[in-house]
């Protein structure tokens, strides 16, 4: 049996050993520092916006959203149904009630005609949390109009999209608040953190004053609201900073094996996850679904590969089915997208170190099941 073929596990380069290094030699190991303030400066620039806080996770930067979305106890929330539940728990830790909304199956996100019934429904609700999946773009253009129409705050989630784009505009700039995940298998990594994106100067500035535990500016430790222990280190950052320097590099390899896995399982009955042609993905993950009627199910293609030290994942489960959700509302245009691609999904390793005789053999697995 061969070595370990992985989803998608963190890639280093060398270059993270500089910043970090330089974080050593000026004994800012704690959190904040250089690389803090840099990395937040170099992604900012990077996806296009004017501010953004460094955070030790892609969870902490959606609560903060969350916040400053001004989220109260029983305040209802429209949130991506199809995702993973970090885009939707910080609704919960706010108090807030989630109202899940259907996918289309252009891109498997947010269906902006189920986004707009959502609204006919409930016009009062004031925040809608969008996620990308997979490095697809949503519809993001159309969903940001609906929800300015309907004077509700847009939370782009672009935690698994960092370098996607749609009609020419990079992902992460699309709602007032944004948030990007840096966890170890997203397309750079930090080991763990996050980032939330603004062009709102005094949204940024209060998302680190609460990040740091909300302390009062006196010589003392004074607290006037809630805060929390969300702020990245200096050290995660170094590491941040040197994976930017080749997160093209990570984009043309995702692209790669997206493409090979595309003409490599080209006439058999699966179809690779879609998008749409003004969106450049950034392909985090390669995903197929199985044509209806195949007698061939994803869980025998997870067992083939996983029997030959080959990881795969099932879709994210929708939010409507987990139990910690039940009872929650679920707001479609009767075409069950999201338990359909559940049902038909697997998530395809898609690590860039992966080599093309690994994906081959992948490919020929994948295959053989179907012959």
């Amino acid at each position: 049996m061969g070595r370990r073929i992985y989803l998608s596990s963190p890639t280093m380069h060398g270059a993270e050993q500089k910043f970090i290094q330089e974080a050593f030699d000026t004994n800012w190991v704690a959190p904040l520092g250089k690389n803090v303030d840099e990395f937040e400066r170099e992604t900012a620039a990077y996806v296009g916006t004017k501010y953004a806080a460094a955070l030790n996770a892609g969870t902490a930067a959606l609560h903060l959203a969350v916040k400053l979305a001004g989220v109260k106890r029983g305040d209802r929330v429209f949130c991506s149904d199809l995702t993973f539940s970090a885009t939707v728990n910080p609704v919960s830790y706010e108090g807030g009630e989630q109202v899940f909304i259907e996918s289309e199956r252009e891109t498997w996100n947010m269906d902006p005609r189920a986004l707009e019934r959502a609204f006919e429904k409930y016009p009062d609700c004031k925040c809608v949390i969008t996620a990308n999946l997979y490095g697809i773009p949503a519809k993001l253009e159309e969903i940001a109009e609906i929800c300015g129409a309907h004077d509700a705050v847009f939370i782009e989630d672009a935690a698994e999209s960092l370098g996607a784009s749609y009609k020419g505009r990079n992902t992460g700039t699309f709602g007032q608040y944004n948030a990007l995940s840096f966890n170890g298998n997203k397309i750079i990594t930090t080991s763990g953190g996050g980032m939330l994106l603004s062009d709102d100067e005094e949204a940024i500035k209060k998302a680190r004053f609460w990040s740091a535990q909300a302390r009062e500016p006196f010589p003392w430790y004074e607290h006037e609201e809630i805060g929390y222990n969300y702020r990245m280190s200096n050290i995660v950052a170094g590491i941040g900073r040197g994976q930017l320097l080749h997160l093209e590099e990570h984009l043309r390899e995702k692209e790669r094996i997206y493409r090979a896995y595309e003409k490599g399982l080209a006439g058999l009955p699966v179809r690779m996850n879609p998008y749409l042609p003004e969106s450049r993905p950034n392909f985090w993950l390669s995903a197929m679904t199985i044509e209806p009627g195949c007698p061939v199910t994803p869980e025998q293609v997870r067992l083939a590969l996983e029997a030959e030290n080959i990881e795969s994942r099932p879709i994210w489960k929708p939010m409507h089915l987990q139990p910690v959700f039940a009872g929650r509302e679920l707001i479609s245009v009767g075409d069950p997208v999201g338990e359909d691609i559940f049902a038909r999904g697997l998530c395809l390793p898609s690590d860039i170190k992966m080599t093309e005789e690994e994906q081959a053999q992948v490919i020929a697995i994948v295959s053989g099941l179907f012959t």
